[in-house]
């Protein structure tokens, strides 16, 4: 099966790295509510992805939580200590993660070459066993363990923070 380049650049980190995957297709998805028709046999947490920058827009955040958990900016943003939080554009998540809208995952802090966008991860996460992201596209899911999550993180080597959500 040919992948393109972004997302091929995932499975073979994964391989280096000895992470095993399960890899699930499904039409092109571009919010929770629309992937969640296509999670039914996929096993594991599900997980929303968002983009932020600070008010200056010198400073980027992935968050990553489980997906029917709510965000809330402004009290996020108060708790890492930031002005203010707003989505980052189209063109800032080209520029730090090399993804399109709608394929926003961890997987794109392979192209965070100069480790410029901070992880902050829901805790609640580490309870579970499997969770799943788009390999840098949307038509795809790839489940993970999440020590394998972890191992994953400490090799890119953004910094990332635990935090209740």
């Amino acid at each position: 099966m040919e992948f393109s380049d972004n997302e091929q650049k995932v499975y073979d980190i994964l391989d280096k790295l000895n992470i095993t995957y399960e890899r699930y297709e499904h039409p092109p998805v571009y919010t929770v509510e629309q992937a969640e028709q296509h999670w039914k046999n996929i096993k594991g947490a599900h997980c929303k992805n968002i983009f932020l920058r600070n008010k200056k827009g010198s400073r980027h955040y992935l968050i990553v939580l489980e997906h029917l958990k709510k965000l809330d900016i402004k009290t996020l943003a108060k708790r890492l200590g930031e002005d203010k939080f707003s989505f980052a554009s189209a063109e800032r998540l080209q520029r730090y993660l090399g993804l399109e809208t709608g394929a926003v995952s961890p997987f794109g802090l392979i192209n965070d070459s100069k480790k410029e966008v901070k992880v902050i991860i829901d805790s609640d996460l580490k309870k579970r066993k499997i969770i799943n992201f788009h390999p840098n596209v949307n038509t795809a899911t790839v489940g993970i363990s999440f020590n394998d999550f972890q191992k994953f993180l400490n090799w890119c080597g953004n910094k990332f923070q635990y935090l209740q959500f």
